[in-house]
């Protein structure tokens, strides 16, 4: 694989940097005080900035208003960007829109492209994707309770669904729901379209992570879907079909959201060491010179490099032989960077003290809001597993000395 960065990346990058460093960045302080519907005026300011510079939406089609760049491109993109909370929301390739994005422009209709797509990718409106069920198993998507039964021209859906992230204020979430039950059990769900508008859906409450409800674009919701009639045409690709789109949208989103983690991990790094070099502990002596901080620092940036390499292979493989043949590498680096970036908040935050328990730093945010990163899109445990399988195939039957 070639690791080289072309000359539009480097300067795309560079731009994209110094724009996160210089307009991003100052905004979290009031985000994380007066909350995030305080900061959407100045939010949008500068969201008509990266408009005007050429950089929105990196990763969405040109024909729609997007960059056009490609899974390894964005990939750096990411990188840049998740060194804010805030940085993938103002460029405009923010999730659930840009796996909601995807899906639309893989499998929607002319009908379903027209009306959705232009708005979505111009930043006018949002959208979220329900899935995860209170009861059942986020980590098997074949077991889902709720239902899509057609009545006349129509699907009736009922049912629960909580962790629909963003779907405060949403005009629309794509929905899986059981549609044909007496299918194979990965042939049983399909994805419609819901308007958040439409009778019958339901925002319970936005679920409090670690202590904090979040609000708007930040936010988790819990949706009670209560005979929410929509019209079959909205139905995303065949029926029965919603299992194999769920796993072409993930495969894509594994690498944009490893590489946002790896932003994550540049940023607290950049954070431990700027703490250890100024914070006293002694006359004339810092954090810096102690040797445990000094391991920590090394183990970080050999760890944080090895899951970049790790993520950017992965990318390289879906490229190369599809997310499919790439399964193996794209569960992978869920598992290993989901906890290299842990660790390297978790050592940030512990170089920090008792300031990293604060919202006086982005660490504490960070703490409460990426250790999910373990849970989300298959567990750890889920993923390691798939691996191990995997790689035991290859060694079936196979002598070894």
């Amino acid at each position: 694989m070639d690791f080289s960065v072309s000359e539009k990346m480097q300067t795309i990058t560079q731009m994209i940097d110094e724009f996160v460093q210089k307009e991003v960045i100052p905004l979290e302080p009031a985000m994380l005080t007066r909350g995030f519907k305080a900061i959407l005026p100045e939010l949008e300011k500068k969201r008509q900035m990266v408009r005007q510079m050429e950089l929105w939406a990196p990763n969405h089609p040109v024909e729609y208003g997007g960059m056009g760049l490609n899974l390894k491109e964005h990939a750096l993109v990411s990188e840049c960007l998740g060194r804010s909370v805030l940085g993938h929301y103002v460029f405009g390739c923010q999730a659930p829109d840009a796996g909601n994005i995807e899906i639309l422009h893989m499998f929607g209709t002319p009908e379903q492209k027209e009306k959705w797509l232009p708005p979505l990718v111009a930043g006018k409106i949002r959208s979220c994707f329900s899935m995860t069920e209170v009861e059942m198993p986020g980590s098997n998507p074949v077991m889902m309770d709720t239902t899509a039964v057609k009545d006349g021209s129509d699907y009736v859906i009922n049912g629960q669904k909580w962790y629909t992230s963003s779907s405060d204020g949403a005009r629309f979430a794509i929905v899986m729901a059981v549609t044909n039950p007496e299918a194979h059990p990965y042939q049983r769900a399909s994805m419609i379209i819901v308007p958040t508008d439409t009778p019958g859906f339901n925002q319970v409450r936005n679920i409090p992570v670690m202590g904090e409800a979040g609000e708007d674009y930040f936010g988790h919701g819990e949706i009670l879907y209560q005979n929410c009639r929509v019209p079959q045409s909205n139905l995303l690709g065949p029926e029965g079909s919603a299992f194999a789109i769920a796993q072409e949208r993930l495969g894509p989103g594994r690498i944009h959201h490893c590489m946002r983690w790896i932003g994550i991990c540049n940023r607290c790094f950049d954070l431990m060491c700027a703490r250890a070099l100024t914070r006293p502990i002694a006359p004339g002596k810092t954090l810096s010179q102690k040797e445990i901080v000094q391991a920590w620092i090394a183990e970080c940036a050999a760890d944080i490099q090895a899951a970049r390499l790790m993520v950017l292979y992965a990318a390289d493989r879906i490229d190369k032989v599809g997310a499919k043949a790439a399964r193996t590498e794209i569960s992978m680096i869920k598992y290993v960077v989901a906890n290299t970036m842990m660790k390297v908040i978790d050592r940030a935050l512990q170089v920090h003290g008792g300031l990293g328990m604060t919202d006086d730093t982005i660490i504490a945010f960070l703490y409460r809001h990426e250790r999910a990163s373990r849970i989300y899109d298959g567990a750890d445990e889920v993923h390691k597993l798939s691996v191990a399988r995997q790689i035991l195939k290859k060694y079936a039957g196979k002598k070894t000395d």
